[in-house]
This record gives structure tokens, C-alpha cells and sequence, in this order.
């Protein structure tokens, strides 16, 4: 496989992903690298980050999608860029192979560093049915397909009649009771909410919002008091939570949930509305590469982010983020390592792209991740949420405000808070964007149709002689 003579020939730190912990290494390292005579470059299948923490808003209408995605061309200037996607490292012999995404023959790319920021993938599980029925809310293009498929399902079943077709277009369930399934299932019941009001053919009491959640609470990064408060705040919202409950089938839509921890059969019903936010796990791409790997697929690495086999750190090897179990010095973390959300990852990549620094030009010591918790907060629809920051806890409206600023305030790049910023204030004005784009999946439907000739009628039925009824009613005329 030979190697592709259109990309830079200069000492190369090669970024393995352009999420979180990629784009920001690639944006503080890409100038000073250069100064130095070498290069960063990015490879990755999207040309853009997505800022995860947004996407209930943008399944719910709050947000416009382009907004919570971070373009890389436009930000990362002095960064090379690949749309690909890395299937193989070798870093034995410093290179990696890349598959490009707009098709092609795959190549090889040789570096000097490489940073394995390859993040992380919904984690499923073999339910018969769930593959096909399903929707994750990991990209910014489920959360578009969310929106979209929830507005229309609730135009339709307002049409509909009562009965079984029209139950199941108005339900909606989601399998996971975490911060992602807690924040999905809310925005998404307030954004129905308003789309109700202005349907006159419909009340809040014709929709059914399920959550269903494996374990006996819900999000575990808050307080117990906390995680029984949003329980409580949800079942006053209408919406049903089934705890200790298991998506057993979905197969066709028609779901089957079991009691937890003896199986048992628990409800049945059917849905059109599938979501799977039920965790993550690392991205499966490092088990193609020379580097140690753990029980649960993350990368092996030190607190100095470092990638670390038995004998030690691999020199001009890093790695951070959800794809890599780092260890968390604060003894807080599940398992003595870091969880994997964006609080880390963004901290994890400003510390990586220093140490690289550090480690390559000698401009400062390498040092190890350590890490104050701020807390969590999160967001429930509009002017509703729950915090618990530095130890405080706070609901409600208060806690919304927070979840706001800390998240407006962590969007990276100035351009990009300043639309979201725009786009809140639109919203806190006019109201929420409801309008679906019906044709997203199908965009050449209208054009297909217009350029489709009608059916001929049929010319015997023209042409068919008069019956002799016919021939002496027009005599008798």
C-alpha cells in the first residue's frame, strides 16, 4: 500500500479523531508546531465536532444543528485536514492507514506523533429488533432526524382516529436514564408541548413519553435526593418513568420490557419513536492498532496521557477522552479512571497538547491529569433543569441558568457561542423552532414526481361505442 505524495512532508503529529479531545490538540498545537518546522494533521470521517451537550436542544428545536458543530476548516487554518477514517496503526513503524471517505483507494501516512482521540461510539446491546428500529442521539444528524420524525409523527396521529395506528404515533420512548436520556426525554416532551398548542386536534394527554432505565435511579452523577426530585418532576410532566425496567424486543416497533433483575415480562406496547441513549464505549478502531488495550476497548494510558503498555509509556504515543482509560488521581472516577463525558475531554486536550509541547520542543515539564469535579448540571425543557455544582444542588429555574451559562460558556470557539447565544435569545423570544423538514431522508421525492409522466388514460374506454340505451336516449333528443 503505497503512501498519497499530497500531503506534507514535514515531521507530522498525527490527531485520530476531530471530536472533543482533536480539535482542541489540533487548534493549540497547529501554529507553534509549525514554527517548529512540522505539522498537524487531522483525520477524521466528518468535517466538523459536534458538541454533544446541545443535541436534546437541537431534537428539540432550540437550537439550529449548524450551530452545535464546530467546523474544522474554518477553525483549525494551519491544521492539514483528511476527511477519512484511520482503520490501522502501525506504530512500530509510524504509520497509519487511511480509508477516505469520499471512497478511494486507502493509504498510508507516516508521523512522527500521533494522538489517538478517536472518542467513543453508542454502546448497544443484541435486542432483537433494536437495530432496525432504533435512533441513537450521539450525532448531530439524529438529532435533526428526532426533531423532524417527532413533529411529524404528532401532525399525523392528529389525523388519525383513535385506535392502536394512532397510539403509536404519538409515543415516544427512550431507553436510558443518564444525563443524555434525561435531558433527550424532557426537551423533547417540552418541545411537543408547544406543538400541541397549536394543533387543535390534539392535548398533551393524547402523547405518551416513556423512559425506561435498567437500574433503580437515574443519573448517577447527581445527589440521591437530586436523582428522586427529577423522577418526581418527570412523572408531574406526564411522562412515565419505568426504573429497574429492560427494553427486552423491539422488533416491528412492538416493544417488550422486563422487570430487572428477574426478567419478567413487564409491559408491552408500540411506538414509532425509538431512542437508545443507554452509554457509550470507546471506539472500536484501536483494536487495529499496536497499542495495549483493556477490558472495556479503551486505550491503556498514564495520568501523564501518555499511551502506556506493561513496560511503561510509548514514546511519541498520547491519547485522551472517552477512547482512553485514563486514571483519575482524585480517586473519583468509576474503576480509579476518569468517566467519559466533556468535562474531561476538553481539559484531557488543553493538558495533551502542553505535554506534546513539553515532551517535542522542551518549552515546559510534562505533567500528570489531575482535575477538580465542578459538578453537573442539566437542562429539562424550557426554564427547567437540575445542577449540582461544587456540591451545591439546585432545580429549576435556577438550575437551568446554569446549565445555560456552563454550556455556553464551554462551547468552544467565540464564533459558535455567539449563534448559540443568538439562538437562545431567538427562542427565549419567539418561541422554539417547530418547522419539520419533511424531506430530509428523501430529497429528490418532489423532483422524481414532477418529472414522472402522468398514467394515459385509457383511450378504448374513449373510443368504446354507445350502448343501445345510449344510441335512442340521443334519438329520442
Amino acid at each position: 500500500m503505497a503512501s498519497n505524495p499530497h500531503f506534507s512532508d514535514r515531521p507530522r503529529i498525527l490527531v485520530v479523531g476531530g471530536g472533543y479531545v482533536g480539535l482542541y490538540v489540533a487548534h493549540r498545537l497547529q501554529k507553534k508546531v509549525k514554527d517548529h518546522g512540522g505539522i498537524v494533521t487531522l483525520v477524521d470521517p466528518l468535517p466538523y465536532m459536534t458538541y454533544q451537550s446541545f443535541l436534546p436542544e437541537v431534537a428539540a428545536g432550540s437550537i439550529e444543528p449548524r450551530h452545535a458543530i464546530v467546523s474544522h476548516r474554518k477553525h483549525l487554518k494551519k491544521t492539514e485536514l483528511i476527511s477519512g477514517k484511520v482503520t490501522s496503526i502501525d506504530h512500530a513503524g509510524r504509520t497509519a492507514t487511511i480509508a477516505p471517505s469520499g471512497g478511494g483507494e486507502s493509504f498510508e501516512l507516516g508521523y512522527t506523533d500521533v494522538v489517538v482521540a478517536a472518542g467513543s461510539i453508542t454502546r448497544t446491546f443484541p435486542i432483537d429488533g433494536l437495530k432496525d428500529q432504533g435512533i441513537g442521539l450521539k450525532t448531530i444528524e439524529e438529532a435533526v432526524a428526532l426533531r423532524d420524525r417527532m413533529l411529524e409523527r404528532i401532525e399525523t396521529g392528529s389525523v388519525l382516529p383513535e385506535g392502536p395506528e394512532r397510539d403509536r404515533a404519538l409515543t415516544f420512548v427512550v431507553v436510558g436514564g443518564g444525563f443524555a436520556g434525561i435531558e433527550t426525554i424532557t426537551e423533547m416532551e417540552d418541545a411537543a408541548r408547544d406543538a400541541v398548542k397549536t394543533n387543535p386536534r390534539l392535548s398533551r394527554g393524547d402523547l405518551r413519553f416513556v423512559l425506561v432505565e435498567a437500574m433503580g435511579r437515574i443519573m448517577p452523577e447527581v445527589t440521591a435526593e437530586q436523582a428522586e426530585w427529577v423522577v418526581e418532576h418527570l412523572r408531574s410532566r406526564q411522562i412515565e418513568v419505568l426504573l429497574n425496567t429492560s427494553l427486552a424486543s423491539a422488533v416491528d416497533g412492538s416493544l417488550k420490557l422486563i422487570n430487572m433483575p428477574d426478567k419478567t415480562p413487564a409491559d408491552e406496547f408500540a411506538t414509532d419513536t425509538l431512542i437508545w441513549t443507554a452509554g457509550v464505549q470507546a471506539n472500536p478502531v484501536v483494536r487495529s492498532t499496536d497499542f495495549p488495550v483493556d477490558e472495556r476497548g479503551r486505550v491503556r494510558a498514564s495520568a501523564e496521557l501518555r499511551i502506556t503498555g506493561d513496560d511503561g509509556p510509548i514514546e511519541h504515543a498520547w491519547t485522551a477522552g472517552d477512547v482512553a482509560a485514563v486514571p483519575d488521581l482524585t480517586g473519583g472516577g468509576v474503576g480509579g479512571f476518569c468517566v467519559p463525558n466533556a468535562q474531561h475531554a476538553v481539559r484531557q486536550a488543553k493538558l495533551l497538547a502542553a505535554n506534546i509541547l513539553a515532551a517535542n520542543y522542551g518549552v515546559d515539564e510534562v505533567k500528570e491529569y489531575r482535575h477538580t469535579n465542578l459538578g453537573a448540571v442539566a437542562g429539562f425543557g424550557q426554564f427547567k433543569g437540575v445542577a449540582n455544582i461544587m456540591g451545591f444542588g439546585m432545580k429549576g429555574f435556577p438550575a437551568w441558568l446554569a446549565h445555560r451559562g456552563y454550556h455556553g460558556f464551554a462551547m468552544p470557539m467565540y464564533e459558535r457561542k455567539a449563534r448559540v447565544i443568538v439562538n437562545w435569545s431567538m427562542s427565549f423570544l419567539f418561541g422554539r423552532d417547530l418547522a419539520p423538514l419533511s424531506d430530509l431522508q428523501t430529497p429528490q421525492r418532489q423532483f422524481r414526481e414532477a418529472a414522472t409522466p402522468p398514467p394515459k388514460k385509457d383511450t378504448a374506454l374513449q373510443s368504446k361505442p354507445p350502448t343501445p340505451a345510449g344510441q335512442a336516449a340521443k334519438a329520442s333528443a
